[in-house]
């Protein structure tokens, strides 16, 4: 298969579905027993992987974000867990979501074996994308549902991380771009009034940034034959409405 067209027809599903354990229920009454709420188990969680590092680390790493949010989230949280151990932690949401929702589903180990060169490919050309080998360096469970789950998890951190450099080169700030991908979680994500004055070339920086986000994720998926391209779509095409039910938007 084409490489443009697999990713065409893999990455929006992956970007819409490997975020949907962050505030599954089960997530947050894991991160309430290890004393986080919600918000800080997701900012603790995700970022964990990066170590115990300082706020402006993170706040690169997630990019969208008010780093003012970011600052208090993982100061709040690192007070009362190690950040690596957060990570873990909830990597081992994702695992648990995926052996609930995905249970006996066929098509995993083809997914999963798919899935896993394009991440191998990925982490051999890692450069400016810490948030991705932060996750890629995570143990990936041995039973497939877990990890299905773990590795659409990290492919949409791979395609994260690619398009906040993407951003980055064409010269348009994270705030900006945020604003006019979802206008409506901008304060959901710390920012307040003044919105950004979006012009018409902030727009077309946007749209040269995706295709370069596509640019940058081609290598890792341009490893797949026509075999594993197929697979791992047909695992994403069963995956996806098993995934479905949390109402919060992706962050």
């Amino acid at each position: 298969m084409d490489t443009q067209k697999l990713i065409d027809a893999a990455c929006e599903t992956i970007s819409s579905h490997g975020w949907l354990y962050y505030f599954d229920p089960a997530t947050t009454a894991r991160g309430e027993r290890l004393g986080l709420d919600t918000f800080q188990f997701y900012f603790l969680g995700r970022g964990g992987v990066l170590g115990d590092v300082e706020a402006p680390v993170v706040s690169s790493a997630f990019g969208y974000f008010n780093p003012a949010v970011v600052e208090m989230m993982w100061a709040a949280g690192r007070e009362k867990i190690d950040p690596r151990r957060a990570g873990r932690e909830y990597f081992e949401a994702a695992h648990e979501f995926g052996r609930e929702r995905l249970d006996g589903v066929e098509e995993l180990d083809g997914f999963v074996a798919a899935a896993t060169k394009v991440v191998d490919a990925a982490r051999e050309q890692v450069a400016g994308l810490s948030l991705f080998a932060g996750a890629a360096a995570e143990p990936v469970p041995d039973d497939a549902p877990a990890a299905a789950m773990h590795q659409l998890a990290v492919l949409r951190e791979l395609r994260g991380s690619a398009h906040l450099v993407a951003i980055v080169a064409e010269g348009l700030d994270a705030k900006t771009a945020h604003f006019i991908r979802r206008p409506e979680m901008y304060t959901t994500f710390g920012w307040s009034d003044p919105v950004p004055v979006v012009t018409d070339a902030h727009t077309a920086a946007l749209k040269a940034a995706d295709a370069r986000t596509d640019r940058l994720v081609a290598p890792a998926y341009s490893v797949l034959d026509d075999d594993d391209a197929a697979a791992l779509l047909a695992g994403l095409a069963v995956i996806a409405p098993r995934l479905v039910g949390n109402e919060i938007p992706a962050v």
